[in-house]
């Protein structure tokens, strides 16, 4: 072979093609040469983020640089690198499905379709028919309380429990401009109810942080009681010995799937790649099921105490819906309750 044709064929296998499936082994190699990646992520708790860097760096030899924040902040985060013409954002993991209708049209992201896929429940898979992002964490929004001062029969069992006035000063939420979570429990309330619901709910004074794993803290410190918080965060918590329990909703539990997608022009193309395959590995499926997350393995089995989504209540919005709703909610959100 001559030189120009080695250069050639060199070149060609030192990138896998954007839109194919890996060559898992090929895949680690080149990742290992570029030796890190950058993920913004909104998915999960700080801990249970750092835990899936730290693992994905243990079996693939690739550092994970680990930027947590809620999801309107990574992704105003992002639209700043985009301004700036910037990369350093290797894989967005957001919560916010309108991030992905938005980016997706403007060309933001690279079409990668996981080699794994398959291997996802089926549920999960072709959430992006076009394959430009891809399902990669899954949990619900449900009422969550202290269970050291409120008793389980007395504890709400539908959205609109919270607005009894009983539970004036008692009541927690994150808030939509800032967590992805929160805005998709807004919007699903306002689906069913109207916005009437949360003037009701403002009449109680709710105490409003920013994440939905901000009411965690609040209920474990005893400053709130009840509060529309996330199913993984809030029963992590609790199994490490915190007064804190789940209720799922009898008027339905509002379902989060919460994809990734590989940022266009990442300078790290092969460790998103292997990234976004180990994301469908069993192993961040167990990591997942121990921050009790749903696992999207199926042969990986959920958390103690949870309940599976075929066995309870769903409310799912399509990512149209979320896309338009969530901007319109922030507005009105901020017009009732001033923040």
């Amino acid at each position: 072979m001559n030189r120009v044709a080695y250069l050639a064929v060199a070149a060609a296998l030192a990138v896998v093609p954007l839109a194919a499936h890996a060559d898992i082994k090929a895949l680690e190699e080149a990742a290992k040469k570029e030796g890190e990646l950058t993920w913004y992520v909104a998915h999960y708790t700080s801990e249970g983020a750092e835990e899936l860097g730290s693992e994905f760096t243990k079996i693939h030899g690739v550092k994970v640089n680990v930027v947590r924040t809620t999801a309107q902040v990574a992704y105003q985060r992002l639209l700043q690198d985009i301004k700036n013409n910037q990369t350093n954002c290797d894989v967005f993991s957001s919560t916010d499905l309108g991030h992905y209708a938005r980016l997706k049209a403007e060309g933001r992201f690279d079409k990668y379709v996981p080699e794994t896929t398959p291997k996802i429940s089926e549920a999960f898979r072709s959430f992006d028919p076009d394959g430009f992002y891809h399902t990669t964490a899954a949990g619900q929004v449900v009422i969550t309380y202290n269970s050291a001062k409120v008793k389980a029969e007395d504890a709400p069992k539908k959205w609109t429990d919270l607005t009894d006035i009983k539970w004036k000063g008692k009541v927690s939420t994150g808030h939509p401009a800032f967590s992805g979570y929160v805005g998709t429990w807004v919007y699903s309330m306002v689906k069913l109810y109207g916005w009437k619901y949360f003037d009701q709910l403002e009449k109680n004074k709710p105490q409003i942080g920013r994440s939905i794993n901000d009411t965690v803290t609040v209920l474990n410190a005893g400053e709130r009681l009840v509060a529309a918080g996330a199913d993984g965060s809030t029963l992590f918590s609790a199994a490490r010995g915190n007064p804190l329990a789940v209720n799922y909703p009898t008027d339905g539990s509002v379902l989060m799937i919460s994809p990734s997608a590989i940022m266009k022009g990442t300078k790290r193309p092969n460790a998103s790649r292997l990234f976004m395959e180990y994301l469908y590995s069993t192993e961040a499926s167990a990591i997942n099921v121990k921050h009790f997350g749903i696992p999207l393995r199926p042969e990986v089995p959920g958390a103690a105490g949870t309940q599976p989504i075929d066995k309870i209540k769903i409310i799912r919005s399509t990512v149209a819906e979320i896309e338009k709703g969530i901007p319109e909610v922030i507005e009105q959100w901020r017009d009732t309750f001033g923040n």
